[in-house]
Order: C-alpha cells, then sequence, then structure tokens
C-alpha cells in the first residue's frame, strides 16, 4: 500500500512519486491550502493540499486528528523560509496528488503533543493512543534493538537460544508465585516461572555448554517504579567457567551493546566487594557517579553523652557515620528538614549535622545543635576524618546498621541528584564476595542472599557449617548508575554441597526431594562447573531510554496494583470454568459482604 516510510523522505526523494500511509498528526487549513502532517512508525511529513484538485481537497477537508490515511503525492523541496531544521524532513514536503480515508477516528481521549498533563491511569487505559507518540515509538524501537545487539553478540559467541517451560513446578524464589489450576490434574496447580533457574541448569547438565533466553517471568510481590508482575529478563548459564570469564563475557556484551545502539563507550567496569559498597555507599548498588561516601566514626561517638550516637556505637548491630556534603553550608533550614522527613522513610528517627562555616575558629566556627553533646576530640576527630572544609556540611546517621545504611544511602543519592554532584553520563561497577546467608530475625533461621543453589567460595566449604553468617558466596551483580541490571553466579555442581546448603536452609530430605529431586538427581550424573546470570531487560532499557519507569518501555504493563486497565485484567472467571476446575471460591469476608 505504500513506497515509504512518512519519517525517512528527503531531500533525495525530490520529484519523486511516492505513497504513504498513516495517522494524521495535526490538519491545518491556511486560506484555501491545507496542511496534513502524516505520521508513522518512523516519523512525519508535511503533506499539502490545494483546490486544483477539487475532489481530492474536498476529502482533504473532512480530515481530522488520527484519520488513518493512504496518499499519493510528489515529492519537493519546501519554500524558501519554510524549512523546518528540527525535523527530519523539514526540507521536503509532499504535493498531494490522491487521498483516500482508509479509517476515520473519534477525538481521541488526549492530544499526543500534550501528554504531559495526562495521567498515566489514562494513558495506561488507551495504551494503543499513548503508543503512538513519538517518545514512546522511540523506546519500543531501542528496545527492539537492544534484543536483536544482544541476541547477535550471543550468538555470535557459541550461545544457543533454547527455550523452558512456561509452566512449571513452585520454587522458593523469594516472592509469591502466580499459580495456574490443571483441568487433567485436579487439585493440582502449575506454577508460572520467577525465572528459569533450575531449567538452564539442567541444560548445563544436559551438554548444551552455552545457553540464552530472553523470557518472559512472573513474580506476585509489591510493586515499585521497577517492578512488574511480568516481566523480562536476558537468561543466560555456561559450563566450565569460574566467574571471572562469566563477568568477562558478559561485560563484553554491555560493552557492544551501548556502543552499537547507542554510541557510547563505557568506562572500566571496576569490581567492588559487597562489604566496601555497604561502607562506602550503605548499599549493593552503588551510584559512582555521586562521589559522596560514607564515613564511619562509631569509634569517635562511643564515649559521648549523647546516647542517639553512643548506644549505636556500642551496639554491635548498630552504626555511626557520617557524610561530607560539599558546600552544603548553604542548605537553609527547610532545606534540612526536608532532607529530614526524606531519611524518615526508611527508618530514621532524625538527621543531625554540623555547618562548618570558619574551621579556623574551632568549635566557634561551626554550627549544630548537637555540638554541646560532642568533646573536643570526637569533634577534632569528625573533622579530620572527614576532610571537611569551610562552607561544608557534615549530615549524621546512627542507628541499627541496616537503617542507617539504607537513610543515608538513599540521601547519598538525593544529595549528588539535588546539588548536582553527579560526575559522568554512566558508571558500571561489579559487586561481589556477596555473604552466602542472611540470618532471619523473625524466622529465626539463615536464608539464602540469592537463591538456594548459588556456589559457596570453594575456600570457605568449612564455614557453612562452622560459621554460616561469615561464608562468601560466588555471586556477582552488575550495577550500573545505582541500577542492579543483572545478578549471577556460579552455581552449586557437588550434590554434598547442595545437600549442606539446603540443610542449613532448614530444608530437610524430604522437602528437598519433593521440591528439588529433579535436580539433585540430575546432579549425580555427571554435572559440569558453571555458572550464570540473569539481565533485567526493562531496567536496562529504561536506563538507556533515561525512563523514569519501566512501565514506560514496555508496550502494555500493569499497574502498581497488577492490573491491566487497557483489558480489565484479572477479571472473574465463569462459574462453569471453575466447576470445570474443581475450584470452590472462597472470598475473603470483606469481599463476601461486598457481593452480598
Amino acid at each position: 500500500m505504500r513506497s515509504h516510510y512518512c519519517g525517512q523522505l528527503n531531500a533525495s526523494h525530490i520529484d519523486q512519486e511516492v505513497e504513504l500511509c498513516g495517522w494524521v498528526q495535526r490538519r491545518r487549513d491556511h486560506g484555501g491550502v491545507i496542511f496534513i502532517d502524516l505520521r508513522d512508525r518512523e516519523g512525519l511529513v508535511q503533506v499539502v493540499y490545494d483546490p486544483d484538485l477539487p475532489d481530492v481537497f474536498a476529502v482533504a477537508e473532512q480530515v481530522r486528528n488520527e484519520f488513518v490515511l493512504k496518499i499519493k503525492g510528489r515529492v519537493r523541496a519546501r519554500p524558501e523560509g519554510t524549512i523546518n531544521p528540527e525535523l527530519p524532513t523539514g526540507e521536503i514536503e509532499v504535493l498531494g496528488l490522491e487521498l483516500e480515508v482508509l479509517n476515520r477516528a473519534d477525538t481521541p481521549p488526549f492530544q499526543l503533543d500534550e501528554h504531559e498533563n495526562v495521567s498515566e491511569e489514562v494513558r495506561l487505559r488507551y495504551r494503543y493512543i499513548d503508543l503512538r507518540r513519538p517518545e514512546m515509538l522511540e523506546r519500543i524501537k531501542l528496545r527492539a534493538a537492544v534484543t536483536r545487539n544482544m541476541r547477535n553478540y550471543l550468538d555470535d559467541n557459541g550461545f544457543l537460544d533454547i527455550e523452558t517451560p512456561m509452566l512449571t513446578k513452585a520454587t522458593p524464589e523469594g516472592a509469591r508465585d502466580y499459580l495456574v489450576p490443571s483441568r487433567t490434574h485436579a487439585g493440582k496447580f502449575f506454577a508460572l516461572p520467577q525465572s528459569p533457574q533450575l531449567f538452564k541448569q539442567l541444560l548445563m547438565m544436559s551438554g548444551m555448554d552455552r545457553y540464552y533466553q530472553i523470557v518472559r517471568c512472573f513474580r506476585d510481590e509489591d510493586l515499585r517504579a521497577d517492578r512488574q508482575p511480568e516481566f523480562t529478563q536476558l537468561d543466560l548459564e555456561m559450563s566450565f567457567m569460574n566467574e571471572d570469564q562469566v563477568m568477562g563475557v558478559m561485560e563484553g556484551m554491555i560493552r557492544n551493546l551501548f556502543k552499537e545502539v547507542q554510541g557510547v563507550e563505557l568506562p572500566e567496569f571496576p569490581r567492588m566487594t559487597y562489604a566496601e559498597a555497604m561502607r562506602r555507599f550503605g548499599s549493593d548498588r552503588p551510584d559512582l557517579r555521586c562521589p559522596l561516601e560514607l564515613i564511619d566514626v562509631a569509634d569517635l561517638m562511643a564515649e559521648v553523652e549523647f546516647k542517639v550516637f553512643s548506644g549505636p556505637a556500642k551496639d554491635p548491630k548498630g552504626r555511626v557515620v557520617a557524610m561530607r556534603l560539599p558546600k552544603g553550608s548553604e542548605l537553609s533550614r527547610k532545606e534540612i528538614d526536608d532532607y529530614t522527613k526524606y531519611v524518615g522513610i526508611y527508618g530514621a528517627k532524625g538527621l543531625a549535622y554540623i555547618k562548618v562555616n570558619d574551621w579556623s575558629q574551632g568549635r566557634e566556627g561551626l554550627q549544630s545543635p548537637i555540638l554541646k553533646f560532642l568533646p573536643d576530640e570526637a569533634v577534632n576527630g569528625i573533622m579530620e576524618r572527614t576532610g571537611a572544609e569551610n562552607g561544608d556540611l557534615i549530615f549524621f546517621g546512627a542507628d541499627k546498621a541496616n537503617i542507617v545504611n539504607e537513610a543515608i544511602g538513599a540521601l547519598r543519592v538525593k544529595l549528588g541528584e539535588d546539588r548536582d554532584l553527579l560526575e559522568g553520563d554512566w558508571k558500571p561497577v561489579w559487586v561481589v564476595d556477596f555473604p552466602m546467608f542472611e540470618w532471619d530475625e523473625g524466622a529465626k533461621r539463615w536464608t539464602a542472599l540469592h537463591h538456594p543453589f548459588t556456589a559457596p567460595r570453594s575456600d570457605q566449604l568449612d564455614l557453612l557449617e562452622s560459621d554460616p553468617g561469615a561464608c562468601l558466596s560466588r555471586a556477582y551483580d552488575m550495577v550500573l548508575n545505582g541500577t542492579e541490571v543483572g545478578g549471577g553466579s556460579i552455581r552449586i555442581h557437588d550434590p554434598e554441597v547442595q545437600e549442606k546448603v539446603f540443610s542449613l536452609l532448614g530444608i530437610g530430605q524430604e522437602e528437598a526431594e519433593e521440591k528439588f529431586g529433579f535436580l539433585l538427581n540430575a546432579l549425580k550424573f555427571g554435572c559440569p562447573p558453571h555458572g550464570g546470570l540473569a539481565f533485567g531487560l526493562d531496567r536496562l532499557v529504561m536506563l538507556m531510554a533515561g525512563a523514569a519507569s519501566i512501565r514506560d518501555v514496555m508496550a502494555f504493563p500493569k499497574t502498581q496494583t497488577a492490573a491491566c486497565l487497557l483489558t480489565s485484567a484479572p477479571s472473574e472467571v465463569n462459574p462453569d470454568q471453575l466447576r470445570e476446575l474443581s475450584i470452590r471460591l472462597r472470598l475473603p469476608q470483606s469481599e463476601e459482604k461486598k457481593a452480598g
């Protein structure tokens, strides 16, 4: 039906007759000459209709925004003074010779060039309209370019694209499963996969050597801006490789991706231990663009009379940190109060500070409500350790270590953004040497920090029994600008080690056999050393597109309540279907009252 895409026309097509199809971006009537901006996936071109062709002109008069048109015309240079340098097709226009309305359109719920004032709810309800916006089109095209580049790289590096089942068995991945009832096995359920973890390990045991898959995964969990109940990940696994080799291949893929898709040469990928990341940045996803760091000062505060500091300083599970903000003394009291409220979101009870007005005057040159509680030795130590200079401000965090890390770590990033401190466009880092386990105080037991198939460091196998909390894993996360874009590990390939880990996690032989019997059996038949990782495709594209949410790089996302406004899913099911599946609904009491 068409010879060209609208957005691909340029001066080289002048004097050519073309056939175009697309939507009306806008129609303008200028004193008897009608201008139609015609839009398709590749862009927009101006089409001109004049009264010399009265039948065609009459059709053009009836055209409105978002009508679907087919036009035939001749490309010509725009008249002098009317060139639009901001438009790729701005040097030319098409003189309309024929015009066919393929479909009319109602007035859209919002104008495509005024989306900033449209709520996300409306955008998601009319997603097919929202996706017509050039910004959304570009993001979807970027996503396609990313997956194409990844596939090409992996194909060239000996990976096999292999699909794994969507209907599988529930596994403990840290979130609730989406369950699918079985009609042929009454009372039993499949689970939609949270990841293809076990199947990709089985593929390594099958000798496939290098596997990848761009796969849909499902997790029934509370949502945030970078979470969805169904999401896409690039899943990979490799045999006979250690963590350095796995990270090397994946680093090469990401470098190639940014270079070919965005023309960006990524800087060095440093490696940082989990312990160092938490100590310096309060996060295992550090944004290295921000130069601010957390500095431990517990030893300086242990004997002060101010219990807000001395209490956490003496608590083995507590932490006291200082963070220097260059030129921070410019902050007003209201701004400091706003930051105090901000850290409160993360559980902090307050936000102490010291303004450094003129350190040459000693204590007299400092300004803070907490100074009266701090002896000279503590003040001198803080100034020396933070390297504070005149005009700086020092923030403090004192509480349980996890609260301090979350609150001051988040404050660090926010200050970096608010105060324009971020350095460079892209700062990647590998975070390694994660703890193997973490203690669940509520359940009074150890849990796997990643998943129970992650291998412990080979030099720390004895710690599985003697000191699990000190045991480090062979896990690694790729972090980009403070966002984890990929994570993985070397897997356990020794059945005895796997059984020890299960036992430590409170998974007995009977439960292990019931949930993972197929994996444990496979481990006995010659399992190679193997490892892999998964990249969150939505999250990676979100970063590359500069979008605020992964919903802005997915064609048909869910809301934060895991609902689809476009199709009104989830929805009720016909009672006959439920009977066929041997399911009887028992609604919560509040829902029963509503139904009654």
